[in-house]
C-alpha cells in the first residue's frame, strides 16, 4: 500500500499533525517534519527534537481486534531492522519502545490509536536521533552517525522505513 507523504518544516508534532489529517478523512500518510517544537515521547515526556534529527509519524487504519503487544513488537522490529542496516553494531530494543545501540538510546516510538467514523487507526510516532544526541540525566543517549562509516542522512532512513511500512501494513490487520 502506499502511503501519501505529507512534508513540514516546523510543527508542533508529527503524532498531532497525523492526528489533524485523520479528521480531515485521510486514511493514511507519513508526516515529515525538519523540526519539532513539542515532540513527544512516552507517558507525557517530550522529545527533544535537535535539527538534523528524524521526526515522523506513520498512520493507517488497523483492525479492531489486533492486540496492543502485537503492535508494539512489528513497530519496533520495523524500525530496528531499518537501524540496523546502517551500522555495523547491534541495534537493541528496550521495551517497551526504545531503540539502544550498545545500551544507549538513539531512538523511540510513541503509538498513538485513534478511532474516527468506526475505523481504528494507528499512530506511529518514531524520532532517530541522527547526527546530534540530547543530555539525558536518566539514561545514556547517542546519535546513529556515532556508530557509522559512513554518514547516514535522515532522508535515506526516512525513505527506508517509508518502503518497509508499506510493505508491512497487512501485518497490522
Amino acid at each position: 500500500m502506499r502511503l501519501k507523504k505529507f512534508y513540514y518544516k516546523k510543527i508542533n508534532s508529527t503524532n498531532n499533525k497525523a492526528h489533524i489529517q485523520i479528521r480531515k478523512g485521510a486514511e493514511n500518510g507519513i508526516i515529515l517534519a525538519e523540526f519539532q517544537t513539542k515532540g513527544k515521547g512516552q507517558r507525557g515526556n517530550k522529545w527533544i527534537s535537535f535539527d538534523g534529527n528524524l521526526f515522523m509519524s506513520i498512520f493507517f487504519v488497523i483492525g479492531n481486534q489486533i492486540r496492543l503487544n502485537k503492535i508494539t513488537k512489528i513497530n519496533c522490529l520495523i524500525v530496528q531492522k531499518c537501524v540496523q542496516k546502517f551500522t555495523d553494531d547491534k541495534v537493541a530494543i528496550k521495551k517497551p519502545n526504545d531503540i539502544l545501540i550498545k545500551k544507549q538510546k538513539i531512538g523511540g516510538i510513541l503509538q498513538e490509536t485513534v478511532f474516527k467514523e468506526k475505523k481504528k487507526f494507528l499512530i506511529v510516532g518514531i524520532g532517530i536521533n541522527v547526527n546530534k544526541r540530547p543530555k539525558i540525566k536518566k539514561y545514556s543517549t547517542n546519535f546513529i552517525n556515532f556508530f557509522t562509516k559512513k554518514n547516514v542522512t535522515k532522508l535515506q532512513i526516512f525513505k527506508l522505513l517509508c518502503k518497509s511500512y508499506e510493505k508491512k501494513i497487512y501485518q497490522f490487520k
